[in-house]
This record gives structure tokens, sequence and C-alpha cells, in this order.
């Protein structure tokens, strides 16, 4: 699996500027560009928080087979993009979706390969942000959303939904559907007792869908995996 990395350090203070404006996604701008509808967003979110369990400023990426499965997935830290720390001012809330695409992008190479040489998109990316606050669209939801569709095009994906998880519950951005749980919170409520009895070199695996397994490996900070069919 290919892994690239991406965005010097130096980019981060260089980016975060007035063109940042321009990369990001206002809600009726996220509407008309119509991403992918959930068949079952209430499962989807459910299963990746069972994998991932992201708390507040992580980051979820999961990829969807033509019929809705998830087959890939990753999370990682919203303050960093491939490795890199953002700059202050981004890590605060008002992040720059062109960093933010990079990170994406950066994440889809370890997990996929593109589809680029495909007539049409057969995948779609979703993303999910956990994250304090109100449940509302915010700025930072904008950059997310641009990132997403844009890293989506440049990996020959399909550009799928925007979930936001706060302490409100979950909710798919755009199209109005939510529930309560799991929330910003929810990944305190369980303990790691299903890692500490493993034995000794033994890596987790949870079943994520049938009849698909989830693998987690670890890279960095980022949690990422490759859903295989039993």
């Amino acid at each position: 699996m290919n892994s690239v990395a991406v965005g010097p350090a130096a980019v981060g203070a260089a980016a975060v500027g007035p063109t940042a404006l321009h990369r990001s996604l206002a809600p009726a701008d996220w509407r008309e560009a119509a991403p992918l509808l959930l068949r079952d967003p209430r499962a989807l979110v459910g299963d990746l928080h069972r994998v991932h369990r992201p708390s507040p400023g992580t980051v979820v990426l999961g990829v969807l087979d033509p019929e809705g499965r998830i087959v890939a997935g990753a999370s990682f830290g919203s303050g960093e993009t491939g490795g890199t720390p953002l700059s202050p001012r981004t890590r605060s809330g008002s992040g720059d979706g062109w960093l933010y695409r990079n990170a994406l992008l950066d994440q889809l190479r370890r997990i996929v390969p593109h589809d680029l040489r495909r007539a049409s998109p057969a995948r779609t990316a979703v993303l999910m942000l956990c994250r304090r606050g109100t449940p509302d669209w915010t700025d930072e939801d904008g950059a997310w959303m641009w990132a997403l569709q844009d890293a989506s095009v440049l990996h020959g994906l399909r550009c799928g939904a925007y979930v936001t998880l706060t302490d409100a519950g979950w909710q798919v951005l755009g199209d109005g559907r939510r529930g309560r749980c799991p929330n910003a919170g929810s990944w305190a409520q369980e303990t790691v007792r299903t890692v500490s009895t493993l034995p000794v070199g033994t890596r987790p695996v949870r079943a994520l869908a049938e009849p698909v397994r989830a693998v987690l490996t670890g890279s960095r900070s980022a949690r990422t995996g490759s859903l295989r069919a039993r």
C-alpha cells in the first residue's frame, strides 16, 4: 500500500491567510454539491465509532464500496496533516481547507488505491469530525467539507457525507439526519478492556459489519485499516 507524505512544515503558516476563505464551503454550497446520501447513517456512524473510538479533535475518514459498506478507514488528530502539526490558528478552528485536503489525501493513499483510471467513481469517501461546541455548521466544518470534496476528486472517489460528532450527538450536515448516540463523549464511556485482555503481540481485530472484518493498524498518530470480505 503506497504512502505519500504531503505538505512541508512551512506550509502551515503560509497557507492560512486571505486565500483560505476560498477553500471552504457554506452549507448551501455543500447541499448544491449533492454529496452521496447515506442509506443508513445511524449504522454507519455507529460502525465508524466502534472501530475508531474518536475523542474530540479526531477526524475519522471512511471509504464505502458501491453497496455502501465500509471497505477502509483511518482516524487522526485534526491538528495534524500527514504528521506535520498545523499552525496554532488552524488548530483553534480557523483551518484552511487546502491543508485539510492534503491530510485526507495522505490518509487515502495509505488505505486504498486510487480510482482515477475508472470512467466514473465506484467508491465513496465519508468524513466524521468529533468536536466540542455547537452541532451547527462552523467555519471549520466548511474547511473540512471543501477538503473532503477536493480530496475525493483527486483520489478518484465520490464525495460522500460529512458528519459531526458533538456533545449533542451525531449529525449529517446537509440533510438534517441526526441522533443522540454516539456523541463526542461516548469514547470515554467504555474502557479499553478489549485491548488489555489480548495476548501480548496481538493486534486488536473487531467485526465492523458482516461480512467484512476490520483490521486496525497504527501509523504515527493515525489509525488506519482496510476491511476485507471473509
